[in-house]
């Protein structure tokens, strides 16, 4: 029998074993987790021939290099790069066959952030909780991929989609993030609260899989002092010490004591998660809920 598996040659800056995630452990503090863009995600196991809760691999910035043990198809899309199989160009965006010793190379991306690897028939490290994904916050699932690690693959139950293109959004070149008031909106002055959705931010290079970060003005605060720990959700805008928010994603924590001034609309988290450090955002009111 074929030794389905791929060894990891690259790692990449940070390349994670992502899923759909584990929603539903909150209440345990439990973050969900999951690919930050899942709209690409489930493109690339679409085109791969895989069901939409297969795991794929996500990329940071600079991709990975990877060896298969037998012939596999794969499937490189998320934010646009280079992909070569056996030192030779290869399609992006599109089911591509990785010889059984050939050497699958994700480049760095030209735009965006984040590129996901999907193989046909997934990637089957063991789950934790019903998912393969890995948090890096509570450390659940398998640790980031580092050299000479070895992921096992499921086998295929499709084919590969047969497409000439698949289109996709392309990474923003401004983030524009709808949001409704948060729970602690009150916290803030009306300048505050104001300035919010009326100042120019830009994405921080310290953003990561917790939370997207900003650059820009500090928002002014009705009340000083932090809140007893309560809940927080996908897409919180909570504010720290610095007045500066903050977009909570995937690993984000589950309870927290800064308070959020805004909620923004789930669909507008993905642009999110491929939105550049120096990215131009604006953050858009869209009423009360």
């Amino acid at each position: 029998m074929s030794d389905r598996a791929l060894v990891v040659v690259r790692p990449g800056l940070l390349t994670t074993v992502q899923d759909i995630g584990r929603p539903g452990y909150a209440h345990l503090g439990v973050p969900r987790s999951g690919a930050l863009d899942p709209p690409a995600a489930a493109l690339v196991n679409r085109l791969a021939g895989n069901g939409p809760d297969a795991a794929v691999l996500e990329t940071t910035l600079d991709g990975c290099a990877l060896r298969s043990r037998s012939t596999v198809t794969v499937v490189v899309g998320g934010a646009p790069c280079p992909v070569a199989v056996g030192g030779r160009p290869a399609a992006w965006g599109a089911p591509v066959v990785l010889p059984a010793g050939e050497l699958l190379q994700v480049g760095a991306v030209s735009a965006g952030v984040r590129s996901y690897v999907a193989v046909r028939g997934g990637i089957t490290v063991e789950p934790v909780l019903g998912s393969r994904a890995t948090d890096l916050l509570s450390g659940l699932g398998p640790a980031p991929l580092a050299e000479g690690t070895v992921l096992p693959l499921g086998l295929p139950a499709a084919p590969p989609a047969r497409v000439d293109t698949a289109p996709r959004p392309g990474p923003p070149a401004e983030l524009v993030l709808r949001v409704t008031p948060g729970p602690r909106a009150d916290w803030f002055t009306a300048r505050g609260r104001r300035d919010l959705t009326t100042r120019a931010y830009r994405v921080s290079p310290a953003s990561n899989r917790i939370g997207l970060r900003t650059e820009g003005p500090a928002l002014e605060r009705a009340r000083e002092g932090e809140l007893p720990s309560e809940g927080m959700v996908l897409g919180a805008v909570q504010v720290p010490p610095d007045g500066r928010p903050m977009v909570f994603l995937a690993d984000h924590p589950t309870t927290g004591g800064y308070p959020v001034i805004a909620v923004v609309h789930p669909p507008d988290l993905p642009a999110a998660a491929q939105a550049a450090p120096g990215t131009p955002l604006r953050f858009v009111p869209t009423g009360r809920r």
